[in-house]
């Protein structure tokens, strides 16, 4: 059994106990009514110095909430530039496979195009709530009752990232694979296939909510190509980001030099707060 839930005003005593300076305490509770004492915790904890959660001294409510809304920012910059790679990998999946097979156009379920596990679990998640939930493949079936799928260039549009990348891995044919892994100028399919699912994980931390600035990978994330995009560290988000900015370049050279000049605003923000910059140099690992 957890702890008694507690009041701002106990909150706001047990941070103070542990050494938090907290100037503004009317804020600090609004703000702890607005976020929550367990979500702002997420971003104290990377101050505490011993494990009796007692704070680096000096420690102040307002660098935490800094570190909070850094991380929003972050997370909301990062998700506008993976949809972006996204929408052009399903674009690639749909182009080069629907040319290849011109002859059957729901070849996703198509044991000749792809293996027979991921036509299984795929006919469990094409039901009838996924019809009613996308209004163009509901319509589709409306007007073609006898489709028992809507064709790929309507389906896949609506298959989440993850599910874009299973489906990328049981396509049959290595040559249509080869083709969309040299469309990012990457030549290793293992390579690509480590670049995405590292997306897919940034991605999935953003649309849940999920802390950013101590993110870290749980597989290694593959050397980029070429002396740009170097990182120390394979895990850290540091790498993640240097993935995202190398498959986006090779989308478009604009929305790559966009997205690190806005990075390097968001983080330059913060190069006179000692507090934070450490937190980006040291967790984000972003040479600040």
């Amino acid at each position: 059994m957890g702890a008694k839930a507690t009041t701002v005003d106990e909150q706001i005593a047990l941070l103070k106990g542990r050494g938090m300076v907290i100037a503004d305490e009317p804020k600090a509770k609004e703000i702890l009514l607005d976020i929550g004492y367990y979500r702002l915790g997420f971003y104290w904890n990377c101050f505490e110095c011993d494990d009796k959660h007692t704070l680096t001294a000096g420690t102040k409510f307002e660098d935490v909430v800094s570190l909070y809304y850094l991380d929003v920012d972050l997370r909301e910059l990062l998700l506008k530039y993976i949809y972006r790679i996204e929408v052009h990998f399903r674009t690639q999946i749909v182009y080069y496979v629907s040319n290849k097979y011109q002859d059957s156009p729901t070849w996703f379920v198509n044991s000749k195009v792809v293996g027979a596990d991921y036509i299984t679990s795929f006919e469990k998640f094409y039901d009838e709530n996924f019809k009613k939930n996308n209004k163009p493949i509901l319509k589709h079936h409306q007007k073609y009752i006898n489709d028992k799928f809507a064709p790929a260039w309507k389906t896949i549009e609506f298959i989440p990232f993850g599910g874009s990348l299973k489906l990328f891995k049981a396509i049959k044919d290595e040559s249509i694979k080869q083709t969309i892994c040299s469309s990012y100028n990457l030549k290793k399919l293992y390579i690509f296939q480590n670049f995405m699912q590292t997306l897919i994980y940034v991605r999935n931390m953003c649309s849940h909510g999920g802390v950013l600035y101590d993110l870290m990978q749980p597989k290694g994330i593959s050397n980029i190509p070429g002396n740009k995009y170097n990182f120390r560290n394979q895990h850290s988000l540091d790498a993640s980001i240097k993935v995202i900015r190398y498959l986006l370049a090779q989308i478009s050279t604009n929305r790559e030099i966009e997205m690190e000049l806005k990075l390097d605003t968001l983080f330059k923000s913060f190069e006179n707060n000692p507090m934070i910059k450490k937190v980006i140099n040291e967790k984000i690992d972003y040479a600040l």
